[in-house]
């Protein structure tokens, strides 16, 4: 009888850990993403902002301030502002956004190891790896794509 109740506990502990996991892969996890998503890129979108409203200052501090390695100076800073606002953009669309997270986890590693070390660069590139390894979420242009593509195969 023991014994019985003990695989009645075990069923029951079983089926609202499924329940649980279901609940959490249906609704919070493609809105953690999103979150992510969005607070990451207006990181990166802010900073290429401020680039752009004033890229002579950007020229001139990659000339003197900023010791990007391996390129010129003026190149790093057209690349930095490309990449900051059109991956941003990307990510807070959804749209291949693990391709677009790879230049800024590569930008975030530049600036810690090359410009400034401080401990929130490893936040960002924390951050982007999760997007990078988890994907955007349904919550994105890359899974409504997706969608789409299986709704055209099935038919």
């Amino acid at each position: 009888m023991n014994c019985e109740k003990t695989k009645k506990l075990i069923s029951y502990i079983n089926n609202c850990c499924e329940k649980k996991n279901y609940f959490l892969a249906k609704y919070v996890s493609p809105i953690l993403l999103l979150t992510l998503r969005i607070m990451i890129a207006m990181v990166f979108l802010k900073s290429g902002m401020i680039k752009i409203h004033n890229f002579d200052s950007t020229v001139f501090l990659f000339e003197n301030e900023y010791n990007v390695p391996l390129v010129s100076p003026i190149f790093a800073a057209y690349s930095a502002t490309f990449f900051e606002l059109a991956c941003s953009v990307l990510l807070i669309i959804g749209l291949a956004t693990r391709l677009a997270t790879l230049p800024l986890i590569g930008m975030a590693l530049v600036i810690q190891f090359s410009v400034m070390q401080h401990p929130i660069h490893f936040y960002w590139i924390a951050v982007l790896a999760t997007i990078l390894t988890f994907g955007p979420g349904c919550i994105s242009l890359d899974a409504l794509i997706k969608r789409c593509a299986q709704n055209c195969a099935n038919k």
